[in-house]
């Protein structure tokens, strides 16, 4: 299925998204799986250099190891819990999701890249003696392009609700944005105060308190809205 391109009379091309539905339930499903293969595959990576390194353990012992790569085992621990929570962020969405378009495929191939990318950004973590700054602010700059794909992937299935399970709860883009937001400021302290190291991570703690702040607000405004008499108060 093609999508339209007419031309206007000034020249200009316009593009009729609604052409871009791909309605195929086998295509959906090797698109997931696709997905969930590549996130494996990432993860694994992870380990993969800490596997290296012990190797040389020889006589130095276990407690020596963990001594020496503390801060390996601390970036494994945190890309793992990173990954794991972006994809069950995306696994919940795609409960919900019937068929996709290419603004959806865009977005989750985007979403893809900095998770693959990401095992990079993680062995800078432990391995530069010098320029460890840089590293941090590239791990946070990943993470946000990761938030911003997400978010990214769940405008698409609001914007176009064909895309959506008829029974699908309603969905909205409070997380994701408040996600990307939080992960911006993140970046922005560690590249204005690189001593401050990973610790702006800190700020995506305030996700979910926020999220059910704005969820709790929306639902009061709702209420208000329709406890309101039609046409204002009569005289």
């Amino acid at each position: 299925m093609g999508l339209t391109s007419p031309v206007t009379a000034g020249g200009a091309l316009t593009v009729d998204l609604r052409d871009w539905r791909m309605r195929s339930e086998i295509g959906l499903r090797r698109l997931v799986n696709f997905s969930d293969a590549v996130v494996a595959i990432a993860i694994t990576l992870l380990i993969l250099p800490l596997v290296d390194e012990a190797r040389t353990i020889g006589t130095t012992g276990v407690t020596h190891f963990v001594r020496v790569h503390s801060t390996g085992l601390v970036g494994f621990l945190l890309s793992f819990a990173v990954i794991g929570s972006f994809w069950w962020g995306q696994h919940h969405l795609f409960e919900q999701v019937r068929s996709y378009n290419k603004v959806l495929v865009g977005a989750m191939f985007v979403w893809l890249l900095t998770i693959v990318f990401l095992p990079f950004p993680t062995e800078l973590l432990q391995s530069a003696q010098r320029g460890l700054p840089t590293a941090h602010a590239i791990y946070i700059g990943t993470m946000l392009v990761t938030a911003v794909a997400a978010l990214a992937q769940e405008w698409a299935v609001v914007r176009w609700p064909e895309l959506r399970e008829p029974s699908a709860e309603p969905q909205t883009l409070d997380e994701a944005v408040l996600l990307a937001v939080m992960m911006g400021a993140a970046l922005v302290i560690t590249v204005v105060a690189p001593g401050t190291g990973l610790w702006g991570l800190v700020l995506l703690l305030l996700v979910r308190p926020l999220r059910r702040l704005t969820a709790r607000r929306r639902r009061r405004a709702a209420e208000s809205t329709a406890n309101s008499p039609p046409g204002g108060d009569a005289d």
